[in-house]
């Protein structure tokens, strides 16, 4: 992965490591809603809902528009596809390493029984 690439997760699995963000991403991706109408939905201030919102625009995966005097987040579907793509090569790597492990083991049957530092 570039540089570019590294931020780029980074900002993506910050945004997402929260639990009101995903639950805002839920809602967005179902459609758009205003950011009024988000923070009537939870138990804190408008301006923390803002946050929330900027912190998943900055990442990319929601996109806000102006109407009038109403913000308008959107989901974007492709921003979490590209999470779940950087998932599963997390997951192919560890899978791989999890094998090369098994390979050693099974190659020196004695190493089994040895117990563990």
């Amino acid at each position: 992965m570039t540089e570019e690439d590294e931020e780029r997760a980074d900002a993506l699995f910050h945004a997402l490591a929260d639990r009101t963000r995903r639950d805002i991403m839920r809602r967005v991706l179902a459609g758009e809603h205003s950011v009024s109408a988000l923070a009537a939905k939870y138990d804190m201030s408008f301006a923390a809902v803002q946050k929330h919102v900027a912190v998943l625009e900055k990442a990319g995966l929601l996109t806000k528009r102006r109407s009038g005097r109403e913000q308008l987040a959107s989901g974007d579907v492709e921003a979490v596809r590209s999470v779940a793509s950087m998932l599963t090569e997390l997951e192919q790597l560890w899978r791989g390493r999890i094998a090369r492990i098994d390979e050693l083991i099974a190659a020196d049957p004695d190493r089994r029984t040895e117990p563990c530092p």
